[in-house]
């Protein structure tokens, strides 16, 4: 099924478009982390006014996050980075460039500013100001393990009537949809004690009450934070850690998709981390950078969460195969699936979103002594990188993947006609008509690796994966000499029994 958000199009590209511009009062526009942890001269450009930061476990996502907090000086360095006195030495010399835009400040240019680490102390001259909200992981303990509602849980708690308030109108429809719930009828209750502490307070269907120590811990974490953003300034930056925690994968979504409402309406940046993939469909690529700490690398773009686990060898194979993107990976998949003597768990399959960085990947883990299992790479027929039997980086026949299986099926479309129609799930006597629409988008489709997912809408809505599969396996078998050559290429660099032990 094709995600469809409920941003438009074209408030996303004014969105991409007013960072380009750099029309922001307040905007952190770039970040070299020069020196920090594992990272080194890493840039990082935060294109679009919502960023993701993806990565595994220990890849340095909180590492980002925390340099760009540090670019202001409401944020206080060890809040991020705490430091052990002059028994951590770890810290010593690091430092971070930023670029960042200040209308009020210099209203024609952007404005350098930069933190340095250096005699057991930072070091952050000049930094500028602005509102920075911070949602860490803790937001979503228990109402039961947070000090502070200590006074509430208690059985003889009454509370006047003035103390208590009806959430606000907008943050009721917001929250209600991220999770899909009427909190109309929820209140916020004051301490007598502290009017910056409160308790939640919600209704059951048939009119009872119930605190915050009975709600969810997602449901609590999501009302107090669209609660402070519903107040934060504009050109705000807000900054949330690992965002999905207590959420549903479709709530992980709609809250994305809410934090690009309020890029649109107040201006504010935000950015994030998450091991969801559901929090990146929202978002266009270049909001999204993947951190790899143990490659020291940063770079810009959307990659699956288990070619993550790939990028940094977490992998349980006995070989791995890199590819450049989705319809690479399922073309050789659907070449290994022909040999049924072969597991699929033996073998593993990742597109790594470039050519460049599949042929790195695979050269680290064949040069990496501690790897158990080797790995093999594809490259597509046009890209620029070296093949060479010796670093196991092989090239895909034809040009675009895409088009090559689309034009050798269509080619011999007369006479596989029944197979492929039976494989689109169409009607025998309407082969004509399926031939009429692959001749039509053929023509039609100006960027040929979208071309299976406009069968698929031509032909009414079908899912493209479908399509996709239809043209693999017919290509497969139509063409076993090409196939056999891809399948032994990988084959040839699969370990023998003797050597799994």
């Amino acid at each position: 099924m094709i995600y469809k958000s409920q941003i438009r199009d074209s408030q996303m590209n004014a969105l991409l478009e007013k960072v380009e511009g750099k029309n922001y009062g307040k905007y952190l526009y770039e970040m070299n982390l020069v020196k920090i942890k594992g990272f080194s001269n890493q840039i990082v450009r935060l294109d679009f006014p919502v960023t993701a930061l993806i990565g595994p476990n220990g890849g340095g996502k909180t590492t980002v996050l925390g340099a760009a907090a540090c670019a202001y000086k409401e944020t206080k360095p060890g809040k991020y980075f705490p430091k052990c006195g002059k028994y951590d030495d770890s810290m010593q010399n690091w430092k971070i460039e930023y670029k960042l835009i200040d209308k009020k400040i210099n209203p024609k240019t952007e404005i350098s500013r930069m933190a340095i680490f250096n005699n057991y102390k930072w070091t952050r001259d000049n930094l500028l100001s602005r509102q920075t909200l911070s949602f860490g992981i803790s937001r979503t303990l228990p109402a039961t393990e947070r000090r502070e509602l200590k006074s509430f849980a208690n059985g003889r708690f009454v509370m006047p009537h003035e103390k208590i308030d009806s959430l606000e109108e907008n943050v009721c429809g917001y929250v209600g949809r991220i999770l899909d719930k009427d909190i109309s009828k929820f209140q916020r209750i004051e301490s007598s004690d502290n009017s910056k502490i409160n308790v939640l307070s919600g209704l059951t269907i048939h009119g009872g009450r119930f605190t915050e120590f009975h709600f969810g811990a997602g449901e609590s974490s999501i009302i107090r934070m669209v609660s402070q953003i519903e107040k934060c300034d504009e050109n705000a930056l807000i900054l949330i850690e690992e965002i999905e925690n207590g959420l549903h994968p479709l709530a992980v979504r709609r809250l994305v998709e809410y934090l690009i409402d309020v890029a649109i309406r107040r201006k504010v940046q935000v950015i994030f981390t998450t091991h969801s993939e559901e929090a990146l469909k929202p978002l266009p690529d270049k909001a999204i950078w993947v951190c790899a700490n143990e490659n020291n690398e940063i770079f810009q773009g959307k990659l699956r969460i288990e070619s993550l686990r790939a990028l940094v060898g977490e992998i349980p194979s006995e070989l791995v195969v890199y590819v450049e993107d989705v319809f690479a990976e399922r073309w050789i998949e659907t070449v290994l699936s022909f040999d049924k003597t072969v597991s699929s768990e033996a073998i593993e399959v990742y597109p790594m979103e470039g050519d460049g960085r599949a042929v790195r990947t695979n050269k680290s883990r064949n040069e990496d002594p501690a790897a158990k299992y080797k790995s093999v790479c594809y490259i597509d027929g046009d890209s620029k990188q070296d093949e060479s039997d010796y670093s196991r980086v092989f090239r895909l026949p034809g040009e675009m993947p895409e088009s090559y299986i689309f034009l050798s099926i269509l080619e011999k479309f007369d006479s596989i006609s029944n197979k492929l129609v039976i494989a689109l799930h169409q009607d025998i006597k309407d082969k004509d008509f399926v031939k009429e629409v692959l001749e039509k988008v053929w023509r039609t489709t100006y960027d040929k690796h979208n071309i299976y997912n406009s069968i698929a809408l031509e032909l009414g809505y079908m899912q493209e994966e479908t399509v996709r599969s239809a043209f693999l396996h017919i290509w497969c078998e139509l063409f076993p000499d090409e196939r056999k050559i891809i399948y032994e290429n990988i084959i040839s660099c699969f370990p023998k029994r003797e050597e799994l032990f």
